[in-house]
């Protein structure tokens, strides 16, 4: 096993970091396809967790449009992304590695979360909260799906 094997895990923090729920979101979206992930997880499958996942996702990408949404550096905020980092990171770690996967995601999270508040608020100034919003919706969703895509595909 080489450390590229965990690169899934470091780049699904990095999709956390802007939207905390896209990789659970991601994630659930994976298993209602009938993919399994490499690192082991209980629970991660039920009906239940999938449909919370993927109304959260949902929820969240509704929620950062209003004008009262926190800045994603909040206490809160970064405790999200650490869970859901974490989670993500350590499904989309090969088994046995899923302990470094998590930390490895959480560690990538918390400091991008800074980063992308920051180009968020540039962002805002030149277009606007919502359409910047839009815009990193789409960069974020599509890199989330496709950092869960590549990495159940290359496991083999």
């Amino acid at each position: 096993m080489s450390r590229s094997d965990l690169l899934p895990s470091a780049l699904i923090g990095a999709v956390a970091s802007a939207r905390s729920m896209t990789p659970m979101a991601a994630l659930a979206g994976a298993h209602l396809a009938g993919r399994q992930t490499p690192g082991r997880l209980r629970r991660l499958g039920h009906p239940l967790v999938t449909a919370g996942a993927l109304a959260m996702g949902v929820g969240e990408l509704f929620g950062d449009k209003m004008k009262s949404a926190p800045d994603r550096t909040v206490f809160l905020g970064l405790l999200a992304r650490i869970m859901s980092a974490g989670i993500a990171g350590s499904a989309l770690a090969p088994r046995g590695r899923e302990r470094a996967g998590a930390a490895l995601a959480a560690a990538t999270a918390v400091p991008l979360a800074y980063a992308t508040l920051a180009g968020r608020k540039q962002a805002m100034r030149r277009v606007g909260q919502t359409k910047s919003g839009l815009i990193e919706d789409a960069l974020v969703v599509s890199a989330g799906m496709a950092v869960v895509a590549w990495a159940l595909n290359r496991r083999g």
